[in-house]
């Protein structure tokens, strides 16, 4: 089936200027045109789509993207670059998974720090000393600690 700019854009929850700003810097060569030059996309140029999506969700780079689709579209002889591309995003997106986590277990230890300061109705004497600390959150101030 095919589908328009503006279908495109409903189905994948994307500005159609995204679509538009995708195929003026190349990331969409699969994408037909009608004879007096339309987009018209496909089923599956909706998976491309995705991957897309998917890649700049990692922090990748539009031109890395590119890159990559660029190599799809030469075929199998970029096979082994393609997987190496994904095995490095993959190692990239685990990091920052772990960034992230390390960054939602400080902000718990604030939440407790500030519950238990506005029950005691000051911050002063909160988690002056690591056994002051659920053993959950001791890791955290210690690694805080460090950091100041």
């Amino acid at each position: 089936m095919n589908y328009t700019v503006g279908e495109t854009a409903k189905m994948m929850n994307l500005p159609t200027s995204t679509l538009r700003y995708y195929d003026k810097i190349g990331l969409l060569p699969f994408v037909k045109r009608t004879e007096s030059g339309i987009r018209m996309f496909q089923d599956e140029d909706m998976e491309w789509l995705g991957i897309i999506e998917c890649l700049k969700k990692t922090g990748m780079q539009l031109t890395e993207i590119r890159e990559y689709i660029n190599m799809a579209m030469l075929g199998d002889e970029t096979i082994d670059a393609r997987l190496q591309m994904f095995l490095r995003r993959k190692r990239e997106t685990e990091q920052q998974i772990k960034e992230l986590q390390e960054t939602l277990e400080t902000i718990d230890y604030k939440i407790w720090f500030y519950e238990t300061a506005k029950e005691k109705g000051t911050t002063n004497g909160v988690a002056c000393e690591c056994s002051d600390v659920p053993k959950k959150y001791r890791e955290v101030k210690q690694r805080l600690a460090k950091i100041s």
